[in-house]
């Protein structure tokens, strides 16, 4: 088998197929969650707390140069290093509350399928033996005596 007909085999099979629909769904997937988690939750969230933005929450490691403004991107612009904290509090927050909207979609979701699959039949009454099976029993029973 050449390489090239080992590659279509290994591309057509089922199992890559499937592979790559789940990356292309599960990007636009990602996107849907994204806005809802920032354009829904986070502004609602924000609404009932108060403000919330970590992103200009950081700490200047350097010297800052003299009259540049002192926000994350000046600063990040100017080249000072910045310990900046409050974007990873801010994807933190973000990652907790997407992983927390994806637990409640699986969950309704194998709820959806519970509800959907058969119940399981009730088992038949058991069959009566065999005559063989009869006929040893009474040979047996006959030993016995």
């Amino acid at each position: 088998m050449t390489i090239a007909q080992e590659f279509k085999e290994f591309a057509v099979k089922g199992n890559v197929m499937d592979l790559a629909v789940g990356v292309i769904i599960g990007g636009a997937f990602g996107k849907i969650v994204d806005s809802v988690v920032g354009d829904l939750i986070m502004p609602l969230v924000s609404a009932i707390v108060g403000k919330i933005d970590f992103s200009n929450l950081f700490i200047v490691l350097g010297t800052a140069p003299v009259g540049n403004a002192m926000t994350l991107d000046a600063l990040k612009k100017a080249g000072v290093p910045v310990f900046a904290y409050g974007n990873f509090i801010t994807v933190a927050v973000n990652f907790a509350i997407l992983a927390f909207i994806i637990f409640m979609m699986v969950k309704q979701i194998n709820r959806l399928k519970n509800e959907a699959a058969p119940a399981p039949a009730v088992p038949a009454a058991p069959l009566p033996p065999a005559e063989d099976v009869l006929l040893l029993r009474e040979i047996r029973d006959s030993l016995k005596k």
